[in-house]
């Protein structure tokens, strides 16, 4: 049985039908595949599940591209009070993590017929501002990356749906979150640098207030903690090489003995850590292992290669599509944390 949204009308006619250069209508489609219009409607407006068996929806997805077939979607937006767009809020556009979860978050909502609009808030990881006159009229939901739910309090004021990536699950006012298991990934660092011998470490730590370093952080402690002769020393570097350069170089030059392990909070801060150990005459992996996180191409660029932890991002931005697709269509999005990988290079050896 179909409902009065489901079934045929001019949301999936094309103009001009039945003259013989005209574009192919519902009704080829369902000819072709030898349904109704009603399920045509039912598929390609992706409302068949549990509606229609999966059989019968590739074999219309089937015509309708072997016949060329394209919906009059903005009829349709119109009529369902939808603008089948997304915004994907990130911290900033210069980092090339937040560029692939923007590709995964495309590549997912291209395929449901959603555009995304990519928006770096003004003030980094601080309040953002309501990019549109009326968010609401111009926008189905809202996708946030590695921000704290309070920084989009004037987006979500619209009252719009919002999907939180690599961000805080307690923060309250989501309808959904999707997240990496970030706390592993560091458990996995300091596992490999403890079987390789170190006991000495300089954790750079990122400069930004952020859930997914404050993450770290505690992981890296708690996995030292059960090694009573570990030891490690917390340095605030800022996100970018400069910095990261003279907060190591500060790390290896004071008092006590020298750490053999310098435990990164991303690749950017790695390479401006492997550059203060050759300007003090020193060699990595030699005489100081370095680790970073995300593996970023900056990772393979720089001699020796990084050990650090890959982050799937392209996998954070379709999950993240998918769950506000979920979410909009009142059903429960994927849950459970998206596992990461440490990928072991030539930055670290054995003491």
């Amino acid at each position: 049985m179909t409902s009065p949204d489901d079934s045929p009308d001019e949301t999936y006619e094309a103009a001009g039908a039945g003259t013989p250069h005209a574009p192919p209508t519902s009704r080829d489609v369902a000819r072709a595949a030898g349904v109704s219009q009603a399920t045509v409607s039912l598929v390609l407006g992706d409302k068949w599940r549990g509606r229609v068996s999966e059989r019968t929806a590739d074999l219309v997805r089937g015509a309708a591209r072997d016949l060329g077939y394209r919906p009059n979607l903005a009829a349709r937006n119109l009529r369902l009070g939808r603008t089948r767009t997304a915004l994907l809020v990130v911290p900033a556009l210069t980092n090339e993590f937040f560029a692939r979860v923007y590709t995964g978050a495309a590549r997912t909502a291209a395929a449901h017929d959603f555009g995304v609009v990519l928006y770096p808030s003004p003030e980094g990881v601080g309040p953002a501002r309501d990019p549109f006159a009326s968010a609401q009229a111009t926008l189905d939901g809202v996708i946030a990356s590695s921000m704290a739910a309070g920084a989009l309090g004037a987006i979500r004021g619209a009252g719009l749906p919002l999907v939180m990536l690599d961000s805080d699950p307690a923060d309250p006012g989501a309808a959904a979150y999707v997240n990496l298991d970030i706390a592993d990934g560091m458990r996995q660092v300091t596992e490999h640098l403890l079987a390789l011998g170190h006991r000495r470490f300089v954790h750079l730590a990122s400069a930004v207030a952020s859930w997914t370093f404050d993450v770290r952080a505690a992981a890296l402690h708690d996995a030292l903690r059960r090694t009573p002769d570990a030891v490690v020393r917390t340095v605030p570097a800022p996100l970018d090489v400069h910095g990261a350069r003279a907060a190591a170089e500060l790390a290896l030059t004071g008092p006590g003995p020298r750490p053999t392990a310098l435990v990164c909070d991303d690749d950017i801060v790695a390479a401006g850590a492997c550059k203060a150990v050759r300007r003090l005459g020193l060699r990595v992996p030699e005489d100081v292992s370095v680790t970073g996180f995300d593996d970023l191409a900056l990772a393979t660029a720089v001699e020796p290669e990084l050990t650090t932890v890959r982050l799937a991002a392209e996998q954070v931005g379709e999950r993240g599509m998918a769950a506000l697709l979920a979410v909009l269509e009142g059903r429960r999005p994927e849950g459970g944390e998206i596992p990461v990988e440490l990928r072991v290079r030539g930055s670290t050896a054995r003491v």
